[in-house]
Formats: structure tokens, sequence, C-alpha cells
């Protein structure tokens, strides 16, 4: 058996393929021609909103990395979230995390308001207060762990043994850890959410999502239905940069996290910062629970709060030279982000935390970075 850096190499396409090239084409064609007599052709593509051998290589490349049974690409990370949602019905209710990505509660409250689904935002890291949380129309649990931004950590088996005393579905958007930190189904997670624009591309150039499913046929199904009758597919030169890029996946994760830990570290002692969220130092208070679900150490990601409020917090912001003030992460150049100001009104992070994504570059030039830039009163 093949491990995993050997797998996302290789799986999902055979030199063989069209021309013996040993880097996959991209396939651009939007249709595929059938056999002499007018019939589909097994094996061959039809149309590609519907399937594509870039995509379809792709998906092989996601099943396998989550081990689970199934994958769908989507255009967007919220294209995937969207998926899932549209597996309820009119009257359902969703538990949210209170520290959450802010644009998976505003599909919520914006695109979905209309159809009558319901939702409410509670500490996820209190399986208690979970437990007592569920309505009778309770239909999905979503997790984030860590979470965006504060770095909550769920205890993804209490949530998932809690959901499935009561017929609940429950999804995790593990964008922040990859399946290189954790595995949610492992732990009984029934559907994994990732924004593909993240770790999974990892040079910031491409935007995608992908919803993993393991052994749930009929949810899986539903949620190709809106993949491919809603066609919210990656193109083919997406879906061929994605593949690309995971063919690293497993060597860029490994600096991330070790960076991350240094980072947060020289941070953590630094008096001018009040308090780092970075579930891998031993005084973080979701340390044990992470300790159990996270392999291979603790993440890319962290956040921090200023002292000084959000003044300090934007002027520290922008005293930064190597690290880039730019939303998004997961690339391997590493940025920092207001979240406050770039979520706006929806906004419920505090005002001096900046989200720090770690990225690839020597360490030490990042430490170097963040001391200068905190030593300065410009």
């Amino acid at each position: 058996m093949k491990k995993l850096e050997t797998d996302l190499i290789h799986q999902g396409y055979d030199p063989m393929f069209a021309t013996g090239a040993v880097a996959m084409p991209i396939v651009l064609s939007t249709t595929f021609e059938r056999a002499a007599d007018g019939s589909f052709m097994e094996g061959r593509d039809i149309y590609a909103r519907a399937s594509n051998p870039n995509r379809r290589s792709l998906e092989e490349k996601l099943t396998l990395i989550e081990k689970g049974t199934d994958a769908m690409a989507f255009s967007s990370g919220q294209a995937a979230t969207m998926s899932i949602m549209h597996t309820l019905k009119y009257g359902d209710h969703v538990l949210l995390p209170d520290d959450i990505y802010y644009g998976t509660k505003v599909l919520l409250q914006n695109l979905y308001s209309g159809f009558g689904l319901q939702y409410d935002t509670i500490d996820m890291t209190n399986p208690d207060l979970v437990s007592k949380s569920i309505k009778s129309n309770t239909k999905l649990i979503w997790i984030e762990t860590p979470s965006n931004p504060s770095l909550k950590i769920t205890d993804l088996q209490a949530i998932a043994s809690i959901a499935k005393e009561k017929n609940i579905i429950t999804a995790c958007d593990n964008t922040w850890a990859t399946p290189y930190f954790t595995k949610p189904f492992e732990f009984g997670i029934d559907l994994i959410m990732h924004s593909s624009t993240k770790y999974f591309g990892g040079h910031s150039d491409i935007i995608g999502g992908a919803v993993i499913v393991n052994g749930n046929e009929s949810l899986a199904q539903k949620i190709r239905d809106f993949q491919i009758l809603g066609g919210a597919v990656p193109s083919s030169f997406d879906s061929w940069l994605l593949c690309r890029s995971l063919a690293t996946f497993p060597i860029r994760m490994k600096v991330h996290g070790e960076n991350a830990m240094a980072l947060a570290h020289f941070l953590n002692s630094h008096p001018k910062i009040e308090k780092v969220n970075y579930p891998g130092l031993s005084t973080n208070e979701y340390h044990a629970v992470a300790s159990v679900q996270m392999k291979n150490g603790y993440g890319g990601m962290l956040s921090i709060l200023v002292k000084g409020g959000a003044p300090e917090a934007l002027k520290l912001a922008s005293n930064l030279n190597t690290i880039t003030h730019a939303t998004s992460l997961g690339g391997v150049e590493s940025l920092v982000d207001h979240r406050q100001s770039a979520e706006g009104a929806h906004s419920v992070s505090p005002p001096n935390l900046l989200r720090v994504s770690v990225g690839i570059e020597n360490i030490d030039d990042l430490i170097r970075d963040f001391d200068q830039a905190l030593a300065l009163d410009r």
C-alpha cells in the first residue's frame, strides 16, 4: 500500500491517457464525442458540467486525502457550503459555532432567509450546551475546528456521538486543520467541507471548494446533484492547478505547522501581545482536546490579541514588512488580517484581533519581522 505522498502525485491519472504525457494535460473541451451509433461511450465524459477528466482526477485525490468514499469539487468554498445547506428542507434547523467564518453565517442570513432555514449560534466547544440546544427540527450541526478566527477546538467525537443519537447530520469545515492535522471521519463526522482556495491550493491563485462524504450514498447524491444541476463546478484549469498543488501538500503542511508553533511561542512571550490563540501552546485552553484529535502538529493558523485595541493592532499589521496585510490564508506566503475590518457589520471578532496565516518562509525571518514591527512606534 502506497503512502499519501506517493498517492497524491499519482492517484487519478494514468500516463497512457490520450498522449502518454507524464504530467496530466488540461482538458478544456466542454463536450465529448459519442460512439458511431450515437450512444454514450462507457468511461468517456459527455458534458463538462457533469464530468471532466481534470475534475475527476481532483475528486479522486480529495477522496483519498480525507479517506472518504466520494468527493465533489466546487467553484468555491461557499458553493461547497451551499451544497450541504441545499440537502435541507424548509423549516429545518442548523446549529452553528459562535466563532465561525463569517461568510457561512451570512450565507444563512442572506441567501437562505427566504428558504425557511433556521439557525442558532452556540459555543460548540461545550458538548452539554450543544445537546441542550438541539430542537426537534435540528437536522445539521456545523463544526469548525480550529474555529475562525479564535481557534476554538471542538471535541469532534463528542459532538458526533450527540448527533448520531438524534439522527442529525454533522458537517465539519476542515479548511484550517486540513487532513494533515485532523481527520474528522475518524471521529464520526458525516461530511467534510473545504475551501480548497486555502491549503489545498496553497499558492493564493485558485478559488475552489470541496465536500467529501464517507459512506452515505444518498447524501452524496444530493450534493452531487447540486454540483451538476446547479453548475457550481470548478474550471478544468483550476482543477488541474489543484491537482498540481496537492502533490506538494504534505511537504508544505509540515513547514506551516512547525513555523506556526515557533511563531506562537515567540508572540506568547512578547509584552505587547495580550493573548495568542494557538492550540499547540500548552497553556491554551483547548490544548488537551487538540492533542487528542490533531496529529503531526497543530496547524498553520494562529490569531493574536494586541494590547491597545484596534489602533495598535492595525499599526502592527502596517509595520510588518515580510508579512503582508491581506485577507485569506493557507498560501506559501505569510499573511496577517485584521478580521473586524474585513468582516464589517457582521463581525463578532475582537477589535484587537489579528489573524495570522503562517507561511513556509524561513521562520527566523518571520520572527524578525514581528519583532521589528512590535518595536516600532509609528
